[in-house]
């Protein structure tokens, strides 16, 4: 029988452990987001940012910047706001950013040391060598996934579809890091269903719906879905769901499934950030 994943409890877990560690500070720690346009899906992703940092006594703050905005003119920003602010222990650019600003030079105005998002060049860097004090929030989560069904994905063969900053490629990272054996698959991948039949575990991170079958999977793969999708203002991920819990040892559901964990993981990454004041 297929077991769904619980990623609000999950969650939980670690928000309440959060909480109890900063209201054990001698000072109240900030998390600032850079929010560029007027994006509708992440407006929603800040909002729920915003809920976990107060559930968690975390001070939060969102700097709106209009979408037209030149590139040098946003990077001195986040500069000027960090000599600013001395509480902000956790600073994110949320993306997606409008085209001509999604640029590494953007993510790098973020001073690495409350970059909790693992964005910055010299944490992705940290990771690939393994000296990394946190790591990006949802491959992160895809872990404590494993850890809370009791997963050794030492040797196993795991798939990654997509191969995006945010997910797939510091995943296929943190995966190889411990042992498992990864094959990466992007849009030009050929015969997707071919490769996730062999696949012991099969990771989304897409954000496209309905991009996984049934006829894709074999019995009992565990199924960790990261993609989000919208459409008709309801969220989706890469996988038929329906379809996919018939086959699936294990699987998470979209929503409430990493995207929870992903967010008391960013704060958890911000208490690593205040400790280290």
């Amino acid at each position: 029988m297929t077991k769904i994943i619980d990623g609000k409890k999950i969650a939980q877990k670690i928000l309440n452990e959060v909480k109890l560690e900063i209201s054990k500070l001698d000072f109240k720690p900030k998390l600032a987001v850079i929010f560029v346009g007027s994006d509708k899906p992440s407006q929603t992703y800040v909002r729920r940012k915003q809920e976990a940092a107060i559930c968690a006594g975390i001070d939060f703050e969102i700097y709106n910047f209009s979408a037209n905005i030149e590139k040098e003119k946003l990077v001195k920003n986040i500069k000027d706001i960090q000599k600013k602010e001395k509480n902000i222990k956790g600073m994110i650019v949320q993306l997606p950013l409008p085209e001509p600003l999604f640029t590494s030079e953007v993510l790098d105005a973020v001073n690495p040391a409350i970059d909790v998002d693992c964005l910055t060049n010299t944490n992705i860097g940290k990771l690939v060598m393994k000296t990394a004090d946190f790591t990006p929030p949802t491959p992160q989560a895809v872990l404590e996934i494993f850890k809370s069904i009791k997963l050794n994905i030492k040797g196993k063969n795991i798939t990654i579809v997509g191969a995006g900053a945010l997910v797939g490629k510091p995943l296929s990272i943190m995966l190889l890091n411990k042992e498992a054996t990864i094959t990466t698959c992007n849009e030009h991948t050929k015969d997707l269903a071919k490769t996730l039949k062999k696949s012991d575990i099969i990771i989304s991170a897409v954000g496209k719906k309905n991009l996984i079958r049934k006829n894709m999977l074999k019995k009992n793969v565990i199924i960790i879905d990261t993609g989000i999708a919208f459409e008709n203002k309801k969220m989706y991920g890469d996988v038929n769901f329906v379809e996919a819990v018939k086959k699936a040892s294990f699987i998470t559901p979209t929503p409430g499934g990493v995207g929870p964990i992903t967010v008391s993981l960013l704060l958890r990454n911000l208490l690593i950030c205040a400790k280290k004041k």
